[in-house]
């Protein structure tokens, strides 16, 4: 059995998620979407499934055809109690998949903003790793709904849905924990134009600090949600 992550853009990768796994000693793969691997159907032999972020919108599948794939992906998994975690377009994803709403939500949430965790989110034993208001990197111009029967789990004075639960073992994340300052540099020198757009600057984004003082939350969360996948 294997705890598959789907990665839709080279400089999104897994990060965080992956040494995780790694320090669990999990078995897991990498599907490189923009590589064009395929996404795997249905979830024979899956343990665990990742959704990476990426620039792409959930209903821009005329363009990416796979977004569709995932959504079939996510849904088997649920059926059968299959860890997910989904991460910004990710979280996107498991939303719409769940009947969320998904859209651009009128502007871009880019850069280290004060995160808070529900009473839920506090309560929660993947989430509540982190502490009751953390500052993680966002990035994003599109927002979502939460999904019937989903608990919320954190907010952001700009975005009520941040963080969200569905069932035992589906996480949707909106913000990034996973990345490290390499990763960030690599997403400002990958998404200039939104950069730009934000006020903000490559050097701002990757600020070793903001990275160093969320490291060991995020672990926390990330150990907490891979051993849901044992």
């Amino acid at each position: 059995m294997t705890v598959v992550v789907l990665q839709h853009v080279a400089v999104e990768g897994p990060g965080r998620v992956g040494q995780a796994l790694e320090r669990a000693s999990r078995m897991w793969r990498v599907v490189r979407l923009f590589d064009g691997d395929p996404v795997p159907v249905g979830p024979t032999g899956i343990d665990g499934l990742v959704l990476m972020g990426g620039p792409m919108g959930v209903a821009d599948t005329h363009e990416f055809p796979h977004l569709g794939l995932e959504q079939d992906l996510i849904a088997d998994c649920l059926a059968v109690d299959v860890p997910v975690l989904g991460i910004c377009l990710g979280s996107q994803l498991l939303a719409a998949t769940l009947g969320g709403t998904v859209g651009p939500s009128g502007s871009l949430e880019l850069g280290w903003y004060p995160t808070t965790l529900t009473a839920d989110g506090a309560a929660d034993p993947v989430t509540g790793q982190l502490p009751p208001e953390f500052v993680p990197l966002h990035w994003h111009g599109d927002a979502m709904t939460l999904p019937d029967d989903a608990t919320l789990l954190a907010s952001s004075e700009q975005t009520r849905v941040q963080a969200f639960r569905h069932g035992r073992a589906a996480y949707g994340l909106l913000f990034h924990l996973e990345a490290d300052v390499a990763q960030v540099a690599a997403m400002a020198t990958r998404f200039p134009d939104e950069v730009a757009r934000a006020g903000s600057t490559g050097l701002d984004l990757a600020d070793s600090q903001r990275v160093a003082v969320i490291e060991a939350p995020a672990d926390r969360f990330f150990d907490a949600w891979v051993a849901l996948t044992a």
